[in-house]
């Protein structure tokens, strides 16, 4: 095995073009496992190809056990590298766990740091010691705005010697998910059992996704001020209220955005409201609400139909032209289940 390392190892520094480097990490990983570490993590200070430095950190995080000190020295020195530390930040958790806690507090406070690794630190911090650092932001930390950084919280959860948190609580949701007896029940249960395997696969407990949760009081009585909504339409959002929920199937190549009783006023700007002259869009039937959209192609219910029958139209067109998607609301949640 020594005899492969090495040649494995001289033939990845060798490399200058970017895409036989990745076959030839990929190969070295498939071969060696764990056994390729020391490769790799020369690789990240002396490599030739500097972009691949940072991102052979993924694969090292995904080589390294949980709790290997063996590593900490060095990822504690990857996190004071530029090209290095926003993924560094977990390998030193992973690593070190909550003795990385002072390092990387004082990464997040450094502001000679990059906006994202101070972002980083934070994320991976709350997400680590269940402090809600992160909190409505988006999962993302790339996404963070410096004003976002809730450095005073850091502070004084330093100052306290680091507690624990006690993380994030689940959004509630209705019992009948779990004793379906309606027709609407069963196939909010159905939906429900897909969007939960999604959670399985992915999920960040400071702003969940793919849930149906029970409705805010005061989101509903702005929607009912503004709407009649039919029945079976009016339920789902007050029981089932889509947080979130983006439904990624073979019919929706861009996938399916389903709004929730939060953000279903403001989801009508640019289909039947114009937000910047703040009034109603004239060609837009009266009659229609944008229930969900598909890469901005509008999925509406019909106002004037019982059952809230589902229409659906391509956006970009010039005019919008309408046709029947579902002929029951029901019948559109069982075909998103």
């Amino acid at each position: 095995m020594a005899k492969d390392l090495t040649q494995l190892k001289n033939e990845l520094f060798e490399e200058t073009d970017g895409n036989k480097f990745a076959r030839l990490k990929d190969k070295l990983i498939r071969t060696l496992g764990a056994d390729a570490l020391p490769v790799l993590i020369a690789y990240t200070k002396e490599g030739k190809l500097l972009h691949w430095r940072n991102f052979l950190l993924t694969d090292i995080l995904n080589l390294v056990n949980e709790g290997d000190a063996a590593y900490a020295d060095y990822f504690s020195w990857a996190v004071t590298q530029p090209g290095l530390a926003y993924w560094s930040v977990d390998g030193l958790l992973k690593t070190k766990g909550d003795a990385a806690y002072e390092q990387l507090t004082s990464v997040a406070l450094d502001e000679a740091q990059a906006q994202e690794v101070r972002a980083k630190a934070i994320k991976s911090l709350a997400v680590h010691s269940r402090q809600p650092f992160d909190r409505s932001l988006p999962a993302d930390p790339g996404h963070w705005k410096k004003e976002q950084l809730r450095l005073d919280e850091v502070i004084a959860w330093q100052q306290s010697g680091f507690p624990k948190g006690e993380g994030y609580v689940a959004p509630a949701v209705h019992p009948s998910l779990q004793r379906p007896v309606t027709d609407l029940e069963k196939a909010a249960a159905k939906l429900e059992k897909k969007l939960k395997k999604e959670r399985e696969k992915r999920q960040d407990p400071a702003s969940p996704s793919n849930w149906l949760t029970i409705a805010d009081a005061a989101d509903m009585d702005a929607i009912q001020q503004r709407w009649k909504l039919p029945e079976a339409y009016l339920n789902f959002l007050r029981n089932y209220s889509p947080l979130n929920v983006f439904i990624d199937s073979r019919k929706f190549f861009q996938g399916l955005h389903l709004y929730g009783a939060k953000e279903l006023i403001s989801r009508q700007d640019g289909y039947s409201f114009n937000p910047v002259k703040n009034q109603p869009i004239a060609d837009w039937p009266p009659q229609y609400v944008v229930i969900a959209d598909a890469g901005g192609d509008p999925y509406c219910i019909d106002l004037n139909s019982p059952g809230a029958a589902v229409y659906t139209s391509m956006h970009g067109t010039g005019k919008w032209e309408f046709e029947l998607y579902a002929d029951s609301f029901i019948k559109f949640l069982q075909q998103l289940a």
